[in-house]
């Protein structure tokens, strides 16, 4: 494979930074044009060089603005500069080059990537944080879908590309409108332009493939088409759209022999996380402006479903995830493992109280706890706060160590208080009240 509008070798020149390039690797090309590795100084870079009739002005003028207001976070590989070449027509734009861990969301559709249930959930926070950030700076993606997002198996890392297509909130200079089945109802019924509300039913799709690697729509109606022609699409995802797990109409549940992931992962995930998907696709769709869960309650449900995970070692050494569901545990006075089928003993888990609100966390050999859990700041995953750690002479014995530079106190059932300094552990066991600062916590098991 290779491409046709640069040659390797190449001289680009870097108009905004007025330096030099070098064109080295082609790695690949889409509809709007081709992408190349270009050596920029000691440093590798991603460079777009547009066909030329995707080369508009328009477009050129988007691009730097893009450049000018730079990325909402870390995770858009987003445009750095603008190029040009003496040697070709045209231009395009350079931006970070992805990392070779990750890996396009496509690759868990078709079963090549298995990332852990964990960092799926860190995945889904993720997308929901960026996207967030980019509609509070009053931009709009348009044409969220797992095309254009990429996804380290191993930690759930993002990164976010394609983002040359930005553009302000409801632009009336539109030319990109989404990509078939992640567009929403009203786009497809060409009704409203792409908006900060498009862009959340979208990305609402998108972590829906990402937890059930399954379309919210796709049921019966759909397997039931002969052909998925346009006119089929448009009254399959826009004049009539009906969700798989519409709690009031059953009349597009999946197909037993089209949707198995569909049916199998639903039972998995607890009921929080499917109340949000029943909102977005019954209310959301009903009622774009008001029905549709904002970015900031799916950080809140991803993160709750990050901290619900415990595992079950019936099934092997490394244990099976499984999410803890306070309100089915409840119902049926146990947790079963959803692959082995059976009773799980459950670990200790932690209800924390704050400011900010209540929130449970399950106490694993490898839980991480950080600020958003024990100072009650907006969610940070990057400076850990404590960790269960376990005893080194005796492994029955289990505690929970303190990684901040505050002092804890604590009381167990004698209500003696007692201190944990930075650096030591406080011993787990049901019961145990711990005051953290800004945050208080109470140990519970079984």
């Amino acid at each position: 494979m290779s491409g046709t509008l640069l040659k390797t070798g190449q001289s680009v020149r870097l108009i905004t930074s007025q330096t030099d390039g070098t064109i080295d690797t082609f790695l690949g090309a889409g509809g709007q044009g081709e992408v190349w590795k270009v050596k920029v100084g000691d440093k590798n870079v991603a460079l777009k060089w547009y066909f030329l009739e995707q080369a508009s002005e328009e477009q050129k003028m988007a691009l730097e603005s893009l450049v000018q207001k730079g990325p909402p976070s870390d995770r858009f590989l987003w445009p750095l500069d603008l190029a040009t070449s003496s040697l070709s027509e045209g231009y395009g734009y350079v931006m970070p080059l992805r990392p070779p861990t990750y890996k396009n969301i496509v690759d868990l559709m078709k079963g090549k990537i298995t990332p852990s249930f964990r960092a799926v959930a860190k995945a889904g926070f993720q997308l929901a944080f960026s996207f967030g950030r980019l509609h509070l700076s009053g931009l709009c993606y348009k044409d969220i879908s797992f095309g254009n997002v990429f996804l380290d198996p191993q930690t759930g890392d993002i990164h976010i590309c394609d983002n040359d297509n930005v553009r302000v909130n409801k632009s009336p200079h539109c030319t990109v409108f989404g990509t078939p089945f992640f567009m929403a109802p009203e786009v497809v019924r060409g009704e409203a332009l792409p908006s900060t509300e498009t862009d959340r039913f979208s990305l609402a799709v998108l972590l829906f493939y990402l937890l059930m690697v399954a379309h919210p729509l796709n049921g019966i109606k759909e397997s039931s088409i002969k052909c998925l022609d346009e006119p089929a699409m448009r009254k399959l995802y826009g004049s009539e759209p009906i969700f798989i797990w519409d709690p009031n109409n059953e009349s597009n549940r999946p197909d037993p022999e089209r949707h198995q992931n569909a049916l199998e992962y639903w039972k998995i995930y607890p009921e929080f996380l499917k109340k949000l998907f029943i909102r977005t696709f019954t209310d959301g769709i009903r009622d774009p402006i008001n029905g549709r869960v904002t970015e900031t309650e799916w950080q809140k449900g991803l993160v709750k479903l990050h901290d619900s995970i415990f595992y079950c070692f019936s099934c092997n050494s490394k244990g099976t995830e499984n999410f803890y569901d306070g309100e089915m545990v409840k119902q049926v006075e146990k947790s079963v493992c959803w692959n082995c089928k059976k009773n799980i003993p459950l670990p200790f888990r932690i209800r924390l109280k704050g400011k900010a609100g209540e929130s449970i966390v399950m106490l694993n050999y490898d839980t991480t706890l950080f600020p958003h859990h024990l100072e009650g700041k907006d969610f940070d995953f990057l400076k850990p706060l404590a960790e269960v750690s376990r005893h080194p002479q005796n492994p029955s014995l289990w505690g929970l160590k303190n990684l901040s530079g505050q002092k804890w106190t604590f009381r167990g059932a004698d209500e003696v208080v007692k201190e944990v300094e930075p650096g030591k552990n406080l011993p787990l066991s049901s019961g145990i009240k711990i005051n953290f600062g800004q945050v208080e916590g109470e140990v519970r098991s079984g």
